[in-house]
């Protein structure tokens, strides 16, 4: 529970830590939406961000699959009968 404090000739809400990191608002800007029964506080995400992170997981899983199946033999004699 928390209530509105004066901060100059506005108001203000302290958020306690731990829902500031639940619902990832820490260190970004947030984006405030009024709806009929209160306000909605998000994080306000950039297109595209976290993108470039996304690519080299997938980027380092696929080159480790890749490996795999570089280093694989493709024959092996013992399997083969003449």
């Amino acid at each position: 529970m928390t209530t509105l404090i004066r901060i100059g000739n506005s108001q203000g809400v302290r958020i306690p830590k731990a829902i500031i990191e639940q619902a990832q608002l820490g260190g970004n800007e947030l984006k405030f939406r009024v709806l009929d029964d209160g306000l909605l506080i998000q994080p306000l995400r950039k297109p595209r961000q976290g993108w470039e992170e996304q690519f080299d997981k997938v980027e380092m899983k696929d080159s480790e699959r890749d490996l795999e199946w570089l280093n694989t033999s493709l024959v092996e004699d013992e399997d083969w009968e003449w």
